[in-house]
C-alpha cells in the first residue's frame, strides 16, 4: 500500500502498489495529471458525501447517550433525595433517642447522686457514732493502760525478784562462793558436816605423788572393828568460763581410774563443774562405770550426797555380810539371805535411780520456773505495747482514711464535681 497526499487539499489517500505504479507512470504527462486530479475531485467528493453521512449518525448518537445521561442523572438526582429524607428522618429520630436518653440519664444520675448522698450522710453519721465509740475506747484504753502499767510494774518488780531469786538458788545449787575454789569448797561442805555425819571418817588431801600422779582428796572410814568401811578417790575439776580450751569430764577419766588403783581405793568419783550446759552431768549423779567400774560423776551440790549413798551401801552390805558369817556359823541355810542381799542390791540400785531422777526434776523445775517467769515478763511487756499500737491506730482513724483507695467513691465524687 501507498499514501498520496493531494496538494490543494493536504488529503492523504492509500492506494495499491499497482495503481501506484500507473499514476507514477502517468505523472510524466499532462493528461496523467488532468485525470488525476479529476479523480482527486471525485474522491474528495465521496468522502464529503460519506463524512455527512456519517457526522449525522454521530450526532443521533450524540444525542441519545445525551437523553441517556439526564434520564440517568434524573434518577440519580431522585435516589439522592430519597437518601437524603431517610438520613434527615433518621437524624431526627436518633436526635429524638438522644434527648430521651440523656434526660433518663440525668434521671438516673440525679437518683444514685440522691442515694449516695444519702448514704454518705449515714456513713458520716455512723463515723461520727463510731469516732464517738472509738475515742470513749481510747479513753478507757488510756486508763486500762495506766492501770496495766501500774500492775504489770509491780507483777514485773515481782518477776524479777523471783527470778533473780530462782537463779540465785540455781547458782547457789552449782558453786558456793565465788572466788572459792571447788576444792576449798568440797572441804569446807565436808568438814562442816564430819564431825555428825562423819565422826570417824578420813577426808584429807593425796599428797602422794610417787607413783607420778595423784587425786585430789581421799575418803576413808572403818567399821567400829576396825576393818575398812568403804574407801573413795576425789578428783575435782572446775573450768572457768574465760578458759580458753574447754575440757571434758571424760578427758579425765583415765587418770582417775589408775589413781583409784593405785591408792587402793574402792570407788572413784569426779566432782565437776566442766560441761555446764550438759543436761547428763546436770542431771545430778552420774554412774560412768561402763567406762570405768564404780566410777561417778556429780556436781558439787552432790558431793555429800554421793558419799552419804556409797558409805550408806557399804555399812549395809557389810552388816548382811556380818549376818552371813553368823548363820555361817550355825549352819543356817543361807537360800534366803542370798535372797535378802539380791534384794537390797536391786533396791539400792532403784533408790540410786530415783534419787538422782528426783534431783534431775527439782532442777529442771527450776529451769521451767525461770523460763516461765521470763515468758510471763515477755508478754506482759508485749501486751503494754499491744496496746499502745491500738491506741495510736485509733487516733489516726478519719473519714480520709476510710474512703482511701475506693474507686466506685473516687468516680462518683468526680461525676458530682462535674455536674456542678
Amino acid at each position: 500500500m501507498k499514501e498520496i497526499k493531494c496538494p490543494h487539499c493536504h488529503t492523504v489517500f492509500t492506494v495499491e502498489e499497482s495503481d501506484y505504479q500507473a499514476i507514477a507512470k502517468q505523472i510524466r504527462d499532462q493528461e496523467f495529471n488532468s485525470d488525476l486530479h479529476t479523480r482527486l475531485e471525485q474522491m474528495q467528493k465521496l468522502q464529503e458525501a460519506e463524512g455527512q453521512v456519517a457526522l449525522q449518525k454521530k450526532d443521533e448518537e450524540i444525542r441519545a447517550l445525551k437523553e441517556k445521561l439526564l434520564q440517568a442523572e434524573k434518577e440519580k438526582k431522585n435516589e439522592l433525595d430519597s437518601l437524603k429524607a431517610k438520613e434527615e428522618n433518621e437524624r431526627l429520630r436518633l436526635e429524638g433517642e438522644l434527648a430521651n436518653f440523656k434526660q433518663a440519664e440525668k434521671v438516673t444520675v440525679l437518683e444514685a447522686v440522691a442515694d449516695k448522698e444519702k448514704e454518705l450522710k449515714e456513713k458520716d453519721l455512723a463515723l461520727a457514732d463510731l469516732r464517738n465509740k472509738l475515742q470513749a475506747a481510747a479513753d478507757r484504753a488510756k486508763l486500762e493502760i495506766q492501770s496495766l502499767r501500774e500492775q504489770h510494774a509491780d507483777a514485773l518488780k515481782a518477776k524479777d525478784e523471783q527470778i533473780a531469786y530462782f537463779r540465785d538458788l540455781k547458782a547457789k545449787a552449782s558453786t558456793k562462793l565465788l572466788g572459792e575454789t571447788l576444792e576449798q569448797h568440797c572441804l569446807n561442805e565436808f568438814n562442816r558436816i564430819r564431825m555428825t555425819a562423819f565422826p570417824n571418817a578420813y577426808f584429807e588431801k593425796d599428797n602422794d605423788a610417787s607413783s607420778g600422779s595423784k587425786g585430789d582428796f581421799i575418803f576413808k572410814e572403818n567399821t567400829a572393828q576396825g576393818a575398812e568401811l568403804i574407801s573413795i578417790m576425789f578428783e575435782m575439776k572446775n573450768e572457768a568460763d574465760t578458759t580458753a580450751t574447754k575440757h571434758k569430764n571424760e578427758d579425765f577419766f583415765k587418770e582417775l581410774d589408775k589413781d583409784r588403783k593405785e591408792k587402793n581405793c574402792e570407788y572413784a568419783v569426779l566432782v565437776s563443774l566442766l560441761e555446764a550446759d550438759s543436761e547428763l552431768y546436770n542431771a545430778g549423779i552420774v554412774d560412768v562405770s561402763y567406762r570405768y567400774p564404780k566410777m561417778f560423776v556429780v556436781r558439787p551440790q552432790c558431793f555429800i550426797p554421793i558419799i552419804s549413798l556409797l558409805r550408806n551401801a557399804a555399812t549395809k552390805a557389810t552388816e548382811y555380810k556380818n549376818e552371813l558369817e553368823v548363820i555361817k556359823g550355825q549352819n543356817v541355810d543361807i537360800t534366803n539371805f542370798e535372797k535378802n542381799l539380791t534384794d537390797f542390791q536391786e533396791g539400792f540400785a532403784r533408790n540410786f535411780r530415783l534419787a538422782s531422777d528426783k534431783y534431775q526434776a527439782a532442777i529442771e523445775e527450776i529451769d521451767k520456773t525461770i523460763k516461765s517467769l521470763q515468758k510471763t515478763r515477755e508478754a506482759l511487756v508485749g501486751s503494754e505495747n499491744n496496746l499502745r499500737l491500738a491506741n495510736e491506730k485509733a487516733q489516726k482513724v478519719s473519714i480520709k482514711t476510710l474512703t482511701k483507695n475506693n474507686p466506685t467513691m473516687a468516680a462518683k465524687f468526680a461525676a458530682l464535681k462535674d455536674e456542678e
